[in-house]
């Protein structure tokens, strides 16, 4: 990746630091609100408190979930990586925080949803991801580089499956909407885990006499990345469950391939690295489970979709905001213990909530809740140890 001009680099950000560069806001945002929706979620399963929304509880939090606390971190990782590939002045300032605060204003929609219009509601949430793939197209415009242009066309997506999830809602038939923002995030994952991942992992493992070299092949590479995007095309369409389970397990299949040749078991050693690896196999098994589920009516749905989110998505979006708010601050690239834990926990929280519907379905709901007090653990460590870091100056005296 190039890196910003040195005029660029030393330009001082306006306003708090907190604006200086987007992973810090958006990272905060992303742990804050990925302990309270779940936090919600967890009061309304016990019948601790009643949701402030219209909207069905399952669809809310499965909104959420997607289009609040995914959504937060992916828009902290781009507007930090894009200046990175194109050379490009960061968004910062008061620029930066009209973004974060778009961002809000979906989520306050969202929570004040009995007291507007679904008109309303709908309209104030999907302003946000056309503002941001405006920002993104912009900045990527001058380098000229197609292979970056895909993250506009994942927030385009994105935005039409936000829209079409809001079908319902305004008085339409069922939508798609949900399962088709699930499978982009996983493709989004997908992208990115397999540019940073064997990155990374390589850079690594050059210090090891013992490990072989990182393995890639163009052929695979490709394979895995169109096989997922035949899923969310399958998804989007309505396809037939055979089908789409049939390009669910060979999407599982390739990028499981693909994994192997990242050589996970030399990396256990370093949090950092492993976070990456064990999100990026969530991603696989997620993609498994849901062509098994299209073939054996008994096995439950669920497992597949929250393979993809609470293992997937969750535990690469820790493990990225980790390792890129380190960086990015001038600290030592070690994870602090607290998040180490987390990473455990957050995994942890995929597997309950993967296995109990299989094993112990009379155990349902305890075991939803279960898995929701994993998660708000695993993030409200993350937030706790990364919020100074996130709110304070960079350590080496840099800007940014």
């Amino acid at each position: 990746m190039r890196s910003p001009s040195p005029e660029l680099q030393s330009a001082p950000a306006a306003g708090p630091v907190l604006f200086a560069r987007g992973f810090r806001v958006f990272f905060l945002l992303a742990g804050l609100y990925a302990v309270l929706s779940m936090g919600a979620w967890i009061a309304l399963l016990r019948g601790w408190a009643v949701l402030p929304t219209t909207m069905s509880p399952p669809f809310w939090h499965a909104h959420e979930m997607l289009f609040g606390f995914a959504l937060a971190a992916m828009t902290g990782f781009l507007l930090t990586a894009v200046p990175n590939w194109t050379g490009t002045a960061p968004i910062q300032g008061w620029t930066l925080a009209g973004l974060a605060g778009l961002w809000l204003a979906g989520r306050a929609a969202v929570w004040a949803a009995p007291w507007l219009p679904d008109s309303v509601v709908a309209v104030v949430d999907l302003a946000f991801l056309p503002v941001l793939a405006a920002r993104v197209a912009w900045a990527l415009w001058p380098a000229r580089k197609p292979r970056n242009f895909v993250f506009v066309g994942l927030l385009a997506l994105l935005f039409v499956a936000n829209l079409h999830s809001y079908w319902p809602v305004l008085g339409g038939s069922p939508s798609r909407g949900l399962l088709v923002a699930v499978d982009v995030l996983a493709l989004a994952i997908v992208i990115v885990g397999g540019r940073i991942t064997p990155s990374f992992t390589a850079g690594a493992l050059r210090l090891r006499e013992d490990a072989p070299p990182v393995a890639t092949y163009p052929w695979l590479e490709r394979t895995a990345i169109l096989s997922v995007l035949a899923v969310v095309i399958a998804e989007a369409l309505g396809a037939p469950d055979a089908l789409l389970g049939a390009l669910a397990l060979a999407a599982g299949a390739a990028n499981t391939a693909r994994l192997a040749g990242y050589r996970t078991r030399y990396t256990w050693t370093r949090p950092l690295l492993w976070s990456l690896h064990l999100g990026y196999a969530w991603v696989c098994l997620g993609l498994l489970l849901k062509g098994v589920s299209a073939f054996v009516p008994a096995w439950p749905s669920t497992a597949a979709l929250h393979a993809l989110t609470a293992g997937g998505i969750g535990t690469m979006t820790l493990a990225v905001m980790s390792r890129a708010a380190l960086g990015h601050t001038g600290r030592p690239l070690v994870a602090p213990l607290p998040v180490v834990w987390a990473y455990g926990l957050v995994s942890a929280a995929a597997a309950v909530r993967v296995l109990v519907p299989i094993a112990f379905p009379a155990f349902y709901l305890d075991g939803m809740a279960a898995s929701g007090a994993l998660w708000v653990a695993a993030f409200g460590l993350f937030t706790l140890v990364y919020a100074p870091i996130l709110l304070g100056r960079r350590v080496d005296g840099q800007p940014g």
